[in-house]
């Protein structure tokens, strides 16, 4: 089990600690809800860690096969509904450089499909895919 510490800092502002390594990243408030959007909202944390559980679990699947993944790239882009304020669609764009015929094709797919934070977000919030294949 990881620890994680969450300490608010004042003025709609949050500092995150890894406990096993002590990193550590801040959260703001955006804008759009009182906030300066001086840093990633925790909304935006969210989207950005299922990015890189794909990428993690895709990564693992290139390190047992031999395949080179470096320089994958995802972006995702939140929109978020007002009633209730939540996150509705995280717009997924993941470019890998492998080509499109590549026998590895449907095992990525698999894998970010299958990656925990996948698995873990509310069946209600759509997560459209759209793959690039750079190869």
């Amino acid at each position: 089990m990881v620890k994680c510490t969450i300490k608010y800092e004042g003025a709609l502002r949050c500092r995150l600690e890894h406990g096993p390594s002590a990193a550590s990243v801040a959260t703001d408030a955006p804008v759009d809800n009182r906030g300066k959007g001086e840093s990633f909202s925790p909304t935006d944390l969210m989207c950005c860690a299922m990015a890189a559980c794909m990428e993690t679990i895709m990564g693992i699947y290139a390190e047992d096969h031999q395949v080179e993944l470096s320089g994958m790239s995802i972006t995702v882009s939140k929109v978020m509904s007002s009633n209730p304020r939540r996150i509705a669609r995280i717009e997924t764009e993941i470019s890998v450089p492998l080509p499109e015929d590549t026998p590895h094709k449907q095992a990525l797919l698999d894998c970010v499909i299958g990656s925990p934070a996948m698995r873990s977000l509310h069946p209600d919030i759509e997560v459209p895919i759209t793959w690039n294949w750079l190869g």
